[in-house]
């Protein structure tokens, strides 16, 4: 019989366990440590606040928005009125809005009417129009559940819903009779812009934001006014509340000359300069602008100013000088953080001043409210007809 001269060395049950438990310590500290230097002692005081929360709290409470309160109530605490926290819900939207389509029946609405949803405006070839609503009917019931009173503030989140499922809603039609419509919502792509030719030969473009697809409709509209002979353009920025970097610079590059389009700073300092290329539109241009004119569009507007290229008009803007970037979250929702600084061609910041306008011109209450519900007529709009007077001007 033969025998190694060398024995296997066995570990008692007892010595696992200690190296397991050793191994676990030296995991925990290092987790410890990295969550230390990454969030501080200040991100390590909220988890201990949702541990303790999840495990001494006595009453009832829904997880959920404990957690939407305390990422609001941090968000709020940067003093930044630019950066902010969505719900998963609130982030749902948002992907839809930037993609400039959402899941529903195809309605814009308002709230003017205590019986419910007034129609304004029927997509076309939408599920709505599909289904035969018209606009000035009440939507007064959605799925037998009346919204009427201050239940219609929250009725539209009743009308969206998932792709291809159906909603019956009671309407009120203009001649004082109501029925029922079943419409089956499904995705709807929204235009970001419309323009037309006005009597003059000014081309009027609006842009609704600068989300997808919107630089390549605003040379699509530009082109097209060109071919009809425009002699002037107004981009409508009113309520515009911005959108992408890679929407607003091949739209500055499509207008203005060869040069410096738009500037951004990191946090690191770390400087970058968009520039434009030799083509450009030769005519007078103008932009129509008013207090929630943010972001990409107050710099569509700066830029176009800065290069003498336009004349503003309208209202004072807010000076909105920082860009945000959309962080998702584990739960669902994400955080837009202000992780930039942007400044004009030449370097201009907007923070603090706004834009400076060439006209200042207030609409009334009225025609504001008329404006925003779509139902100014642009020939009554005393913005776009202060700015057609100037544009005179300059083509004189």
């Amino acid at each position: 019989m033969r025998t190694s001269k060398f024995r296997t060395k066995r570990f008692s049950g007892l010595q696992l366990l200690a190296a397991v438990l050793v191994t676990l310590l030296v995991t925990v500290l290092a987790l410890f440590l990295a969550a230390w230097l990454t969030i501080g002692p200040e991100g390590l005081t909220l988890l201990e606040g949702m541990a303790l929360v999840n495990t001494r709290f006595v009453g009832e409470y829904e997880k959920e928005e404990v957690l939407d309160s305390a990422m609001s109530g941090m968000i709020s605490g940067l003093g930044d009125r630019w950066s902010y926290y969505l719900s998963p819900e609130r982030y749902q939207a948002e992907q839809e809005r930037r993609a400039n389509s959402y899941v529903g029946i195809g309605v814009t609405v308002d709230y003017s009417s205590e019986e419910g949803l007034t129609i304004q405006a029927v997509t076309e070839g939408g599920p709505a129009q599909e289904a035969g609503l018209t606009p000035g009917e009440i939507i007064t019931a959605v799925d037998g559940q009346s919204i009427a009173g201050d239940k219609r503030y929250e009725a539209t989140e009743l009308i969206q819903g998932k792709e291809n499922t159906a909603v019956i809603l009671t309407l009120l039609g203009t001649n004082g009779e109501s029925r029922e419509a079943e419409v089956t919502r499904r995705s709807i792509e929204t235009d970001p812009v419309a323009y037309e030719m006005l009597e003059n030969g000014t081309g009027y473009i609006r842009v609704e934001n600068f989300f997808r697809r919107s630089a390549d409709q605003v040379k699509a509209a530009v082109e097209d006014l060109q071919s009809q002979g425009a002699k002037a353009l107004v981009f409508d920025m009113r309520n515009n509340g911005g959108g992408y970097l890679d929407e607003l610079i091949p739209m500055l590059d499509s207008l203005l000359p060869e040069g410096p389009i738009f500037r951004t700073r990191s946090r690191s300092g770390t400087e970058k300069i968009e520039e434009s290329d030799a083509e450009c539109v030769d005519l007078p241009m103008a932009v129509l602008v008013n207090g929630d004119t943010y972001s990409a569009a107050e710099i569509f507007a700066a830029e176009l100013q800065e290069w003498g290229a336009a004349v503003v008009v309208g209202t004072p803007t807010s000076g909105k000088g920082y860009s945000q970037q959309l962080y998702p979250l584990f739960n669902g929702g994400a955080v837009g953080i202000s992780t930039a600084e942007y400044f004009t061609g030449e370097g201009k910041s907007l923070v603090g001043t706004g834009l400076t306008l060439d006209r200042e011109y207030h609409l009334s209450q009225t025609d504001e409210a008329r404006r925003q519900a779509g139902g100014l007529p642009l020939e009554e709009d005393g913005q776009l007809q202060a700015a057609l007077e100037l544009l005179e001007g300059r083509e004189g």
